[in-house]
């Protein structure tokens, strides 16, 4: 009866981590996703952008004339990459917030396991072992309550760069000042 209990356990834990890694895939394609969207969207902007450019630079009468269409089409130009780096970045921190939220739960999750399996363990310790057995879960309870603090450690630390990132990022990601016109 043991041992198909544990065969059973080992089962059902091969696929829970098969469906959080098909879970974890799953979040960084749509990321990617968005982000090829984003990309194929913008190339296509440009090239449309490109071209009504073009025309209106040949329909210049002169020199001068050049010269303004020219300097008009600055500004949309440095628009447009200021969204698009602002967009990217949004569908990167989605993504890594996305990730981060599904690493975390599963990271409780196999806290939980493995707390009940060691309850487990104790409760099905020969006779006249439980001393050690007391002792040794007790050492890995204690070592897994030292990754947890690490690991929350981590993740705050973490959280405090992405933040100030995020600010930095904020205020140099603003569309830049419109040109003054001379």
């Amino acid at each position: 009866m043991a041992t198909q209990f544990t065969q059973e356990q080992f089962a059902n834990a091969q696929k829970a981590q098969i469906d959080s890694l098909l879970l974890l895939a799953n979040t960084a394609f749509v990321g990617f996703e968005r982000l090829a969207a984003l990309n194929l969207n913008t190339a296509r902007s440009l090239l449309e952008d490109g071209a009504a450019s073009a025309q209106a630079l040949l329909g210049a009468k002169d020199v001068q004339s050049f010269l303004a269409i020219q300097g008009s089409l600055v500004q949309p130009s440095l628009d447009k990459a200021a969204v698009w780096s602002r967009s990217a970045y949004e569908i990167g921190t989605a993504t890594r917030e996305e990730l981060g939220k599904t690493l975390e739960a599963k990271f409780v999750e196999a806290g939980q396991a493995l707390d009940t399996t060691l309850d487990e363990i104790i409760k099905h310790a020969p006779a006249g072992t439980d001393a050690a057995v007391n002792a040794s879960v007790g050492a890995v309870k204690s070592a897994i309550g030292v990754a947890s603090n690490a690991y929350e450690t981590f993740s705050k630390a973490s959280k405090q760069v992405s933040d100030y990132a995020e600010s930095k990022f904020a205020t140099t990601a603003k569309p830049a000042p419109k040109a003054k016109k001379a």
